[in-house]
């Protein structure tokens, strides 16, 4: 399986960085072996749209798993119809939150964390009252 960390230098021992579209660098571990490669994130480069050149970059890559910070809706999406699985709640070294990635304690989103403003969610969702939906067979 390979795990993509938003980082922001080039090995295991490198800071992750909450940053998606405009973190420097994508470390792919392999879950396995811990075996990895540092890749230049083309995300920064762009005037606009990194998310989603990021996103783009990482279907071509095959990545099973991104662990990383913050993500807008527009590249969610990207990954969402890829298949990728988002995890958020990075902290410390790229090894560090593989780690934490293999005992379960990061986040799997649903959702993107940022707006394309760049506003951070506060995480909290709001009360819905009314009849609850059944799904449909």
């Amino acid at each position: 399986m390979k795990i993509c960390i938003t980082s922001r230098g080039t090995d295991l021992f490198s800071q992750c960085d909450p940053r998606f579209g405009r973190c420097p660098y994508f470390v792919i571990v392999d879950h396995d072996s811990m075996s990895f490669e540092a890749l230049e994130n083309p995300g920064p480069l762009a005037e606009g749209g990194a998310g989603i050149k990021a996103a783009q970059a990482l279907t071509a890559l095959n990545v099973d798993v991104l662990l990383t910070g913050n993500m807008g809706p527009n590249a969610s999406s990207v990954l969402d119809a890829a298949g990728i699985k988002v995890y958020t709640g990075i902290e410390g070294t790229v090894e560090d939150t593989v780690s934490q990635y293999r005992k379960g304690q990061l986040d799997l989103i649903g959702d993107a964390t940022t707006s394309t403003q760049h506003k951070i969610n506060s995480g909290s969702k709001p009360e819905l009252s009314g009849p609850k939906c059944n799904k449909r067979q």
